[in-house]
Parts: structure tokens; C-alpha cells; sequence
């Protein structure tokens, strides 16, 4: 990329100056006083002229959208109702529940020196977000960031910009009105790459970058900044029907894991079932008849002639659909199932439907993801469903934080030394 205007990154350095300074005021606010911001929040998302207000914005955003041709798997993203918009309240609300995570002791006890040490847990930083078409991240990531006491700097998408300002112009009031500074939730207005890349070179200002979107997103994040990455990345997600899965439980769960949203990076792509599961006609037609878009292998074809065959199982197998397409595989043992999830999948997230204990432990043993769920469905892989409230990211690498990423992540500790005059002979 070619160099950047000097202009741009005046303006991200004069963005990220004014969070950290924010951010000094936030990590020594009270609990009370941080709570009071999410339940001001919370208590706008549920006005009926807030809601119509929003509503309004994100029509203009989807207008946009369809003219612009946006997929439909990123419209059902980008799109908001009442009901979602209720659904953000509730979570931010249930983060406002949360024990406070700023001064909690990790760990204490008296060195030898006589020195009594202590390690809790402090406020990271300014994190900053860049995510695409999903407006409820703005809610999300700027009320765990409160809560745990951070700045946020929050760059959504060009094709949710209009939805983006007016989510975050509520959060500018709910601070407000606690005496917090506003500028602790700033939303990035213009949403040029280049000014993305000038916020990118805010070492000394920004602690943490959380890409969430698509692998150009993530490649020109992870290549371009000089910040600590914590990748949200693709969901390539996989679920493996063992031989002696319980039949009753097999399509309600793929159905589940594949359509109730496919849009989402917690659905699965890849269907991979044992060649010796008796009911895998049964399956495939099921499946079909709920709406998914089957392709598959030759042997799959052959179960089920009325899907598509596979032309570039490296392509195709490796591919985030976010759509109702599922790629089917037969294998003939769960060690075949293993090495393609290792060579297709993206370890986010994958499933084993099976009845014999045996073999879902040497599953869970042997693949190497960010969760890993038995006789359930992978739509579970969520900060709201696994008791977090809301997540900033669903982390598919392996330092500092994996898979949803909750307000105790966005905190760092620092260790306490008490003593009464000792000094180091």
C-alpha cells in the first residue's frame, strides 16, 4: 500500500489521544458509575422512539445495501427489527449484572522477604474493533469495554455506517449522563481503508486490535498493524455424525447448526458423516427438505443423487458459505474425519454426534479448535450463550484469549508489593 496521507494519520492519532485519555479517566471510574452507562443504554435500546429511530438508520443502510448488491447471508447481518434490538438491550443488561473484573486478585501471598504480594486484575487499554455489516457489535464490544473499564475506538463497515452513528450517539448520552468522558466510545466516522491504516500505527496509544469480517480484512489487519492482533477469523465450522450417532438427534441438530442462521460464523459448512451411519439417506434428505443447499462427494452423491457434486473438494471444502450451501464428506472412521477438519477447517468450531464415549473422546482429544461441542449444535459458540453477555470476537488463535472473547479477556493484571521497609540485599 502506498505511503499514508499525513492527514489521516493526524486524525487517527488525535482519535486514539483523546481515547487514552479517556481511558485513564475509565479505569479508575466505579463499578457503580460504569453500570450506570449500560443500564442508560439498555434502557434507550427498549424506547419505542429510540427504536423507530434506529430502524430508520438501518433502512437507509439496507437500501444501500440491496442497491449495491451485498450477499444476502451480509444483508441478514447488517439487518435490524425490535426483536434484535431488544435482544441487545438484554445483553447489555446482563453485563451490567456481571461482577466487576477491575480489582479482582488473582492470586496473593507472602514472598519470603516478608513482602506481601498481591496480582488482580486491571483494565487493558484502548482496544481497538474493526468489524463488518453487524451493527450489534457497536452495542456489544463498547459495553464490555465499559464494563471492563476500557476505551473503545469501534470502525464498522461502510455498509452499516448510518446504523453504526446512530447506536453510538446513544452511547455518547448513556456516558454522558454518568459523568464518564464520551469520548471512551468513539466510532470511526470515516470508514477509508487508508485512515483504518493510520489507526494501525497507534502503538503507542492503541493496546489491542480485534479484526472480525472476512480474510481480506484479516490479512491486510495482521499484515499491516503494529498493534497486538487478536484475530476474530473465519468459521469454517465442521460437524461429524459418528457411525452410532442417535438418529433422533441428528437432523434436528445439523438443521439447527446450518439454517436457523447461516449467516453467522458458528454454522457449519462441512457435514461429514461415517460411511457405516445407516440413516445418512435419511440425513441428506431431511436436510434438503429444510432448505439446505447440498453439494457433495462422489459416495455422498450416490446416497443422495439430487445434490450437487463436488468439483474442487480444496476449494469447496475450505470455502465460508454463510449461506444454506453445506458441503457433505463420507469418511470411514473418525480418525478420516479428524484430518479433514484439520485440512479444511479454520479451528473455530466442531461437533461430533455420536453415542459411543470412546469416540468422542479421542475427538475432542484430537481436534484442535476454539471449541469443541458433543451432541449439540455449534451455534452454541456465542459470548451471550456461553454466559459472557455479548463477546468482542470469537478468537480462532491461541494466545492471550480463544474463543469468545468476554470482559474478563479485555483485562491484564498487575501485581501489588506491600511491605514495611524491606529493602533487596
Amino acid at each position: 500500500m502506498a505511503e499514508i496521507n499525513q492527514s489521516l494519520v493526524e486524525v487517527a492519532r488525535a482519535s486514539a489521544s483523546k481515547a487514552r485519555l479517556a481511558f485513564r479517566t475509565l479505569r479508575s471510574s466505579s463499578s457503580l458509575a460504569r453500570n450506570e452507562v449500560l443500564l442508560a443504554l439498555a434502557n434507550s435500546l427498549t424506547d419505542s422512539g429510540v427504536i423507530e429511530r434506529i430502524l430508520a438508520a438501518n433502512s437507509l443502510d439496507l437500501e444501500a445495501a440491496r442497491a449495491g448488491g451485498l450477499k444476502d447471508s451480509l444483508i441478514d447481518r447488517l439487518k435490524l427489527d425490535e426483536k434484535r434490538m431488544r435482544g441487545m438491550a438484554s445483553a447489555v443488561r446482563e453485563i451490567a449484572s456481571f461482577p466487576d473484573p477491575v480489582g479482582e486478585v488473582v492470586r496473593g501471598r507472602t514472598l519470603a522477604s516478608g513482602i506481601r504480594m498481591i496480582q488482580k486484575r486491571v483494565p487493558l487499554g484502548v482496544v481497538f474493533t474493526i468489524f463488518e455489516s453487524r451493527p450489534n457489535v457497536t452495542v456489544d464490544i463498547g459495553a464490555l469495554c465499559v464494563k471492563s473499564g476500557n476505551a473503545a475506538i469501534l470502525r464498522g463497515g461502510k455498509e452499516a455506517i448510518h446504523t453504526n452513528l446512530a447506536l453510538h450517539a446513544l452511547f455518547r448520552d448513556a456516558l454522558a449522563k454518568a459523568g464518564l468522558p464520551a469520548d471512551a466510545v468513539q466510532m470511526v466516522e470515516d470508514t477509508d481503508r487508508n485512515l483504518m491504516h493510520a489507526f494501525l500505527l497507534q502503538a503507542d496509544l492503541i493496546d489491542l486490535v480485534v479484526p472480525r469480517g472476512g480474510d481480506a480484512l484479516i490479512q491486510f489487519v495482521t499484515e499491516h498493524s503494529r498493534i497486538p492482533v487478536v484475530k476474530h477469523d473465519r468459521g469454517v465450522c465442521n460437524l461429524y455424525v459418528d457411525r452410532n450417532a442417535d438418529n433422533d438427534l441428528v437432523l434436528r441438530i445439523a438443521a439447527n447448526a446450518k439454517l436457523q442462521r447461516p449467516s453467522v460464523c458458528n454454522a457449519i459448512e462441512n457435514l461429514i458423516i461415517h460411511r457405516d451411519y445407516l440413516f445418512a439417506k435419511k440425513l441428506l434428505m431431511g436436510l434438503a427438505q429444510e432448505g439446505a443447499l447440498l453439494r457433495g462427494d462422489e459416495e455422498s452423491c450416490g446416497i443422495f443423487p439430487e445434490m450437487e457434486k463436488i468439483t474442487n473438494p480444496d476449494e469447496e471444502y475450505s470455502l465460508e458459505y454463510l449461506d444454506n450451501r453445506l458441503a457433505v464428506k463420507m469418511v470411514g472412521s473418525l480418525e478420516e474425519a479428524v484430518e479433514f477438519i484439520y485440512r479444511y477447517g479454520s479451528a473455530h468450531s466442531e461437533a461430533i454426534l455420536s453415542r459411543d464415549e470412546e469416540a468422542i473422546n479421542r475427538f475432542v482429544a484430537s481436534v484442535d479448535s476454539a471449541a469443541v461441542f458433543i451432541n449439540c449444535s455449534t451455534r452454541f459458540h456465542d459470548g451471550g450463550q456461553m454466559g459472557m453477555g455479548a463477546e468482542v470476537g470469537i478468537s480462532t488463535g491461541r494466545l492471550h484469549v480463544r474463543g469468545p472473547m468476554g470482559v474478563e479477556h479485555l483485562t491484564t493484571t498487575t501485581y501489588i508489593m506491600e511491605g514495611e521497609g524491606q529493602v533487596r540485599i
